[in-house]
């Protein structure tokens, strides 16, 4: 009898928790799943990262796969299988130049650089740089763009002062070809330049009190997939708009620098309380995004790859998401509930 009852309350007790998870199931099976694929590891990511780690697109039915791949040609791979991407814009326009249907949704960050120019413990001024060797992510790319920003801002002419470009990967791999010797100057964020810095390492221009511009980082979908998919596409830039507030909470601030620390592979408190000052001062809170800024990015680029002038900028921008969610009080109301002043 005893055991009856015993298998009695057992069977009671499966039959509710299938009952319980069965909805959890649903909901797990109606997720959407796309890919989000980046090439570069810094402080413009954190939306990105904190959406995604956060739930912040599972709460909005998204189920994202977030994708690094640290060389050059990120902005090539989307396409149906990877419908999105968080892409510096100067790729975005080389690869509509080469034929490829792009869209940028919502920039996650302002054209105005805060990054350092940093050389080898040697080179002392801006002149000593006369004849070195000058490490970017790829030729052409955002970094190259501000590599050339900084040397103008400083008087310097690449050709003129025999300022060769080598290509390295991206920011992780340029902090280490500087410390190897394998370049003697590189573009990098406030976080691992003042890693360096420690090292001996010269820092020769903070680029933000310059006012110099810097290639934005751009959430980026496929043309083919925002005209099947718009709803999904509203909801992932849904969930970026909330990981930027998320993260802008003064109440998150924890985990957003722990998030920093293991994406960015920093272990120095005071770096990674740069890695966010430089978020936090970089990020755009509603993120549209500007021709203005486009077309500075435009005119440096076209010294290496003139078809990029041939581009119509405004055409490459679907803003129509972000509007959405500005215009109908979300982000706002966002912000007030994740207590951001």
């Amino acid at each position: 009898m005893k055991q009856t009852r015993a298998n009695s309350v057992w069977h009671v007790a499966v039959f509710v928790a299938l009952i319980w998870l069965l909805p959890n199931a649903q909901v797990a099976s109606a997720q959407t799943k796309v890919s989000i694929i980046h090439a570069v590891v810094g402080p413009g990511e954190t939306p990105l990262w904190i959406a995604h780690e956060q739930g912040l697109f599972a709460k909005q039915g998204i189920d994202v796969q977030v994708l690094l791949q640290g060389t050059p040609g990120v902005a090539r791979q989307i396409t149906g299988d990877i419908p999105f991407g968080m892409v510096g814009i100067p790729a975005i326009m080389v690869a509509v130049t080469e034929g490829r249907d792009l869209r940028i949704l919502a920039p996650s960050s302002t054209a105005r650089a805060a990054n350092h120019l940093v050389a080898r413990p040697d080179i002392k001024t801006p002149e000593d740089l006369r004849g070195k060797r000058f490490g970017v992510f790829g030729i052409g790319t955002g970094f190259w763009i501000q590599a050339m920003l900084a040397l103008e801002h400083l008087g310097l002419d690449p050709t003129r002062d025999r300022i060769s470009f080598v290509a390295v990967g991206n920011l992780p791999r340029m902090a280490r070809a500087l410390e190897a010797g394998e370049v003697d100057a590189v573009i990098l964020d406030p976080a691992r330049s003042s890693q360096l810095q420690g090292k001996g390492f010269s820092m020769l221009l903070d680029m933000y009190p310059a006012n110099i511009s810097a290639a934005q980082n751009a959430l980026v979908v496929a043309g083919a997939y925002l005209r099947e998919q718009p709803d999904v596409v509203e909801k992932v830039v849904t969930g970026l708009v909330e990981g930027i507030a998320f993260s802008l909470s003064p109440s998150n601030k924890d985990v957003v620098l722990k998030t920093l620390m293991a994406h960015m592979k920093i272990t120095n408190p005071a770096a990674a309380e740069s890695a966010y000052k430089n978020f936090s001062s970089r990020v755009i809170r509603k993120p549209y995004a500007s021709v203005e800024a486009m077309q500075n990015m435009q005119r440096v680029m076209a010294l290496h790859d003139p078809k990029v002038l041939s581009l119509k900028l405004a055409d490459l921008i679907e803003e129509r998401f972000v509007r959405k969610l500005d215009q109908s009080g979300v982000i706002d109301r966002l912000y007030s509930t994740y207590g951001v002043k």
